[in-house]
């Protein structure tokens, strides 16, 4: 019998940070081997080159995504659109690239069914990572305590039977000068859509899921596989859909045998 797939004209996801232990790559890998799609934008930091620098953790899971990933250029002739985050900046000197089916760029317009699109990790609106790369930096080192807490946290909570809760999330949604800087960062990224004669605009970068209208923009972020495990498909009907692990999982499970769970065919 044929595996259940998700069969979509485009699938956005970004923020999978291969390289480091927070990384949901088992997660990751099966929605990835599970969907099938004519193109795969993946739109920054798949790779977390700061992480990998200081030694990193990749493991065999890490390793089954990459090559998940090529099985798709391979055998199924899909168009991969890889654009370089910051956490994977080292590509930067390599930009524009294209081999094959692969292409390497900063952005990228994705014409979808219903128009154009505007597609940039989005890093170069946020003035920290642009301006002050040892702030940047500094930043990134408290944002994976505060996950190494999260985790702890959360195996106790999972132990009295109680569902998972983001630390991370819930300061971004009560502090006011992060939910702020959210704002600015939408407001900037949409406004440049506008100049750039799109109606839409799809980043990733601020790990903050959305897909909602700023102004006339259609404004779509695909979030992160640290924390949110969300990821955008375009449908051949051109409807966007924000896909959520934990809802994708019901329709889509995770396999139980352990043949299914290291196998790479995508």
């Amino acid at each position: 019998m044929d595996k259940k797939r998700l069969k979509v004209r485009t699938v956005i996801l970004s923020d999978v940070h291969l390289g480091t232990s927070e990384c949901k790559a088992v997660e990751a890998s099966h929605f990835l081997r599970t969907v099938r799609c004519e193109k795969l934008i993946l739109n920054g930091d798949i790779i977390d080159g700061w992480r990998l620098h200081k030694g990193g953790h990749w493991s065999r899971d890490h390793t089954r995504f990459v090559r998940i990933l090529l099985k798709k250029l391979e055998k199924q002739g899909t168009e991969v659109i890889y654009l370089r985050g910051n956490h994977d900046d080292i590509l930067a000197k390599f930009l524009p690239f294209t081999f094959g089916g692969l292409t390497l760029v900063e952005d990228y317009v994705h014409e979808a069914v219903s128009g154009r699109y505007l597609v940039l990790h989005g890093d170069v609106f946020d003035t920290i990572t642009k301006n002050f790369v040892f702030l940047s930096h500094l930043g990134d080192w408290g944002y994976h305590v505060l996950l190494r807490i999260n985790r702890a946290y959360n195996a106790w909570r999972a132990w009295r039977g109680k569902e998972y809760w983001s630390l991370s999330q819930a300061i971004k949604a009560r502090v006011k000068k992060a939910v702020n800087h959210i704002s600015s960062f939408e407001d900037h990224i949409s406004q440049l859509a506008t100049s750039r004669g799109c109606q839409g605009v799809i980043c990733g970068h601020i790990h903050t899921p959305a897909d909602k209208m700023i102004g006339n923009v259609h404004y779509l972020n695909s979030g992160d596989w640290v924390e949110s495990l969300t990821a955008i498909v375009e449908h051949y009907d051109g409807r966007f859909e924000l896909i959520s692990y934990p809802t994708f999982i019901q329709e889509y499970p995770l396999p139980t045998e352990p043949s299914a769970l290291e196998s790479v065919e995508a």
